[in-house]
């Protein structure tokens, strides 16, 4: 079993016959999904084929758009019903779903025709300053008011429950006694940009 995982493996570094595809869902500036679709741009492992928004004018649409790769907004009754999202996840093969920074609830249909085969990124050490309207610079302004000492990211699957999936991993990093949220938001950036698209490429390779 563990020589066929390797030869797998080598078969997606090696003329892209595992290659798998990739769907981001965003609602913001869209940095973490730029950074990931650069990355697998240098990758046989998998292609982002699909960036999926429920917001008009959300920036991620320009940057999808400047990287060449499709980008469809849908309104808020759309998301919620999903059928017309999971029709056009089907429609481009999609393998795996990515959220970075989607701030909508994923409708059931869609999660349960992506069994373990969907996760999220969170700006904090979850369970902590996670939930629902816990966001962006949300979470470090509760970070810094509570005093803490650390904080960090979460990798996570996507469940039927805000910030609650089973936690892939997490990475740490110190919150210093003069950080303002602004300073301590770019220290979380650096850890989502270095580690996000190693996990999805590592979860892809087991699929």
């Amino acid at each position: 079993m563990h020589l066929f995982a390797q030869f797998s493996r080598f078969c997606a570094l090696n003329g892209g016959i595992m290659k798998k595809n990739i769907a981001i869902l965003a609602s913001g500036s869209g940095t973490n999904a730029e950074n990931i679709i650069r990355y697998f741009q240098e990758k046989d492992s998998a292609i982002v084929r699909l960036v999926l928004t429920n917001r008009q004018n959300a920036f991620v649409l320009e940057r999808a758009k400047g990287l060449e790769v499709p980008g469809f907004y849908f309104p808020k009754g759309e998301w919620e019903r999903g059928e017309a999202i999971l029709s056009l996840l089907k429609e481009h093969a999609i393998d795996f779903v990515v959220l970075a920074g989607f701030l909508a609830r994923v409708p059931d249909n869609i999660l349960h025709a992506y069994p373990n085969k969907m996760i999220n990124i969170h700006p904090s050490l979850l369970p902590k300053f996670g939930g629902k309207g816990m966001y962006g610079d949300r979470v470090h302004e509760a970070v810094i008011a509570a005093g803490e000492k650390e904080s960090g990211i979460t990798i996570h699957y996507t469940n039927e429950h805000y910030d609650e999936g089973a936690v892939i991993c997490q990475k740490k990093c110190p919150v210093l006694p003069e950080d303002t949220p602004v300073e301590l938001a770019q220290r979380i950036h650096q850890l989502e940009y270095e580690n996000y698209p190693k996990v999805i490429e590592e979860l892809i390779f087991k699929l």
